[in-house]
């Protein structure tokens, strides 16, 4: 559904063109200091105007509606909400009933019997990862120092970044991605096998970001191409630090001293300037489409933060149930 979550539990909210969008945080510890002005940073990397994104441009200003006294969470939950300003939901009118080739307009109509909002992608459009970036800041200040770092490493199959989005702009194309992810600091212990080990738990959270495709850790897919001679990581101290980390710093589920090093893939994003073929549901019939609206180029030049703080959000989760955990054995 739309909650993620044992312990530290993330509710996201609204549609892009609905008149707010935000996130619930339930678990957030009592006693974490918090702030409009904390979002800032985060929230700005994850914002359009660059070349190859978005020319709709939204203040993105996070108004703290509960769970916050004094500038301390009370341990109640935790509101953040942003308000959608800069909506043109005319570009949308003509998509009733023509679906966009590689977007949830379809599948949307099919689940929902034709009640789910349209404009602009509605609760499927990327501009719900707001949400995923506001619980990230609060999640950040509960791992500290556990620290979580991601970046964009290619775009297009190119790793000259400039080079890929300048060509897919002339074009009049989009490009995908792949990002990096890093987790330093991460204590040994985490995670809860089989179904909430560290993997699972990062990777359901990387697929509720829309466009991510694919995830692998360490070695990742390189590993089937391995002797297991070459990727075991040998230990070389009693903390568990290894010589590789081949193994992204998980075994059997469990963290394991290292850094967690993954990487995801972000597809090219659907709307197009060009035209594409699709179907008229109401006449059956194929027609040529042209999307309108203010969309990007390569939306993966804003996913890093996104991937940043639904990490930081997993790993705060992960870290609250071996501290409950702890406390049972004592």
């Amino acid at each position: 559904m739309n909650s993620f979550g044992r312990l530290f539990r993330v509710s996201i909210y609204g549609e892009s063109h609905g008149k707010e969008i935000g996130v619930l945080i339930d678990g957030c510890p009592a006693g974490l200091p918090l702030e409009e002005s904390d979002f800032v940073t985060d929230l700005s990397r994850r914002k359009s105007g660059g070349k190859g994104t978005t020319p709709r441009l939204e203040s993105d200003t996070p108004a703290i509606k509960s769970g916050v006294f004094n500038g301390k969470t009370t341990g109640a939950p935790v509101l953040i909400a942003f308000e959608n300003k800069n909506a043109r939901s005319k570009d949308y009118e003509s998509l009733k009933d023509i679906p966009r080739p590689g977007h949830a307009d379809f599948t949307g109509m099919a689940k929902y019997g034709g009640f789910a909002d349209p404009r602009g992608g509605g609760h499927f459009s990327g501009r719900i990862t707001l949400g995923l970036v506001a619980a990230g800041v609060a999640a950040k200040k509960i791992i500290a120092p556990v620290t979580v770092t991601a970046s964009l490493i290619e775009a297009g199959g190119d790793t000259d970044i400039t080079r890929a989005v300048d060509n897919a702009v002339e074009k009049n194309d989009s490009i995908g991605g792949i990002i990096q992810c890093e987790v330093n600091n991460v204590p040994v212990g985490l995670g809860e096998p089989f179904f909430d080990s560290v993997e699972s738990m990062i990777g359901h959270m990387m697929f509720s970001i829309p466009a991510i495709k694919g995830i692998e850790f360490g070695a990742g897919f390189a590993a089937a191409r391995m002797t297991g001679s070459e990727h075991n990581d040998l230990l070389v101290d009693r903390n568990g630090k290894t010589e590789t980390n081949h193994a992204g710093g998980i075994n059997g589920g469990i963290t394991n001293g290292n850094p967690v090093i993954f990487r995801v893939v972000v597809k090219p994003a659907s709307s197009i300037s060009l035209p594409q073929r699709t179907v008229n549901k109401k006449t059956g019939e194929r027609v040529d489409l042209v999307i309108e609206g203010r969309h990007d180029t390569c939306i993966a030049l804003r996913v890093p933060v996104v991937v940043e703080c639904a990490a930081a959000a997993v790993l705060a989760d992960l870290m609250l149930m071996e501290q409950r955990i702890s406390k049972i054995k004592k």
